[in-house]
């Protein structure tokens, strides 16, 4: 059963969270973010080529529009590749661990995956960025040495930035399957 609502970024950007729960101790959560916009794009390479082409017009070395073409074209595949991500999505196995994956608007995917014994807690944090509080929701992993420590803390939802209401909604869903975890009997 997978269920969609709408939410609004900390930039005010319309997002998306899909909630899909495969079994009673297993969800996926995913944020959508907004699409790549077409005329933003097309604005920036217009004024990259028109800039280039002012030059061309004063210099007259044809060098200029061919290295601004190029410049262009590499700058959006190191965009497209690297820094725009269009989904963020987190699985949440009770058994076995946390699943952090993003998903890039070329289509390449980065995953992490933490063990359910390494995780102390999922917990919304808040920071104070440009003289406005915002909030983030992040993994606590438990410090090896001192089971009352933190050893890290991995922040979630880095690039898609949801509101404190769309968050509260992914910390509800992870605290049930964490505290299922705890509560079931433990098999040594």
């Amino acid at each position: 059963m997978a269920e969609e609502r709408r939410f609004r970024s900390a930039s005010g950007a319309l997002i998306a969270l899909r909630r899909r729960q495969h079994s009673a101790s297993c969800r996926e959560l995913a944020v959508r973010g907004p699409r790549l916009q077409l005329r933003s794009l097309s604005a920036a390479t217009s004024a990259v080529w028109l800039a280039a082409y002012g030059l061309f017009a004063l210099s007259e070395n044809s060098m200029v529009l061919s290295a601004a073409i190029f410049i262009t074209l590499i700058g959006l595949i190191i965009y497209l590749h690297f820094m725009k991500i269009d989904q963020e999505s987190l699985l949440v196995i009770g058994s076995l661990g946390i699943q952090v994956t993003s998903s890039y608007a070329s289509g390449k995917e980065s995953t992490t995956f933490i063990e359910m014994g390494q995780v102390k807690d999922v917990v919304i944090n808040e920071a104070i960025h440009m003289q406005k509080v915002i909030y983030y929701l992040c993994i606590l992993l438990q410090d090896p040495d001192d089971p009352q420590g933190v050893s890290e803390v991995v922040p979630l939802f880095q690039s898609s930035k949801p509101r404190l209401d769309c968050l509260i909604e992914v910390y509800k869903s992870c605290q049930e399957i964490l505290e299922k975890r705890k509560t079931a009997p433990q098999s040594s």
